[in-house]
């Protein structure tokens, strides 16, 4: 019973704690070459990380399960960490509904991972989750957040959007931490896979 207790109230806390804060591309100074201070020092701080493998099982919206096998898939995945409530996220999620059909899924692929809607959410919420989802042309996997995807990657997660680019062994190669317009994002997915 204890078990059950501390579990479910992991899983109420853990939006909160995680995504308190909203990170609006305007609020960010960026450089000449588009990054921000926040996403170089990200950047230095996952270079140390990369050799920590990721691994994860959680559900997407559609009911599927997804481990973290699912960067094998791609040469380099986006992993777009999103929230219902934040309106620089929702504004760049029709970009990558773009970027996501631009490319070939073995070279590249985006996955959302919806940080406010855990799996097992009523359906009001998962309704809302979906319509957003359908309103933003976001045709791409979203999953819901739970204990193992939050253990496995988003530990370190403090606002949303936050995005990570990870490469086909799970080794993340780059965090952003808030919205980008469509045409950074795309110089940025091209600079990885070029690497």
């Amino acid at each position: 019973m204890k078990k059950i207790f501390q579990k479910r109230l992991l899983l109420l806390i853990l939006p909160a704690l995680l995504f308190s804060g909203c990170a609006a591309a305007d609020s960010q100074e960026k450089t000449a070459a588009g990054s921000t201070p926040e996403t170089e020092a990200a950047s230095s701080s996952k270079q140390e990380e990369n050799s920590m493998q990721i691994d994860f099982e959680s559900t997407d919206m559609d009911g599927n399960s997804v481990s973290s096998d699912v960067f094998s898939e791609s040469e380099l995945t986006m992993v777009n960490v999103w929230a219902t409530y934040c309106n620089p996220c929702l504004n760049e999620m029709p970009g990558l509904g773009e970027l996501s059909g631009a490319y070939d899924p073995k070279e590249f692929q985006i996955i959302g991972i919806i940080s406010d809607v855990q799996e097992g959410a009523d359906s009001d919420t998962m309704a809302l989750a979906a319509n957003l989802i359908a309103q933003t042309n976001a045709d791409y996997t979203h999953l819901l957040l739970n204990e193992s995807l939050y253990l496995g990657l988003l530990t370190d997660v403090t606002a949303v959007p936050t995005t990570f680019f990870i490469d086909k062994n799970g080794a993340i190669l780059d965090t952003v931490v808030g919205a980008m317009e469509q045409s950074a994002w795309e110089e940025k997915i091209n600079a990885l896979l070029e690497e």
